[in-house]
């Protein structure tokens, strides 16, 4: 199954705003060169679905803007593996999953009342870099089947 890269973001620090960025260089073992788990042993990107950010927005009746919920790459066609050690690909990087993404503390902050809630279930996941590369908006996901 392939998916496709809508949105990238990237924050330099703790509680810092991300910012939008077409193309980021992933760096195997240490992650996103210019995010603040650049450097991190497992926390290297984060990804999450359009679809699970819809299914949100309809449960808090507002739309929800991807760059605010702190993940790092957004992309859409395809449901994300969860289980540890899981693979996909995007381009020429190899991916591994580490663990679900737990919903940003400060989703409430920045969505409004009821965002970590209506996020519980639809935080993404965490992967680790197993290659390194660029990434860019539209480039496919190939997904396990």
């Amino acid at each position: 199954m392939t998916a496709t890269v809508v949105s990238i973001h990237v924050a330099k620090g703790r509680r810092l705003p991300t910012r939008s960025v077409e193309t980021v260089e992933a760096e195997a073992g240490a992650g996103l060169v210019g995010d603040r788990y650049h450097g991190s042993r497992h926390r290297h990107v984060t990804i999450q679905t359009t679809e699970a950010l819809e299914a949100a927005a309809a449960d808090l009746g507002r739309p929800v803007d991807p760059g605010l919920t702190r993940r790092n790459l957004t992309v859409t066609g395809g449901e994300l593996p969860t289980r540890p050690g899981e693979r996909v690909s995007i381009g020429e990087v190899e991916l591994e999953v580490v663990r679900i993404a737990a919903p940003c503390r400060l989703l409430d902050d920045e969505l409004g009342p009821g965002a970590a809630r209506a996020l519980h279930a639809r935080g993404g996941t965490v992967f680790r870099l197993l290659t390194s590369g660029t990434i860019s908006v539209g480039d496919g996901v190939t997904l396990p089947s």
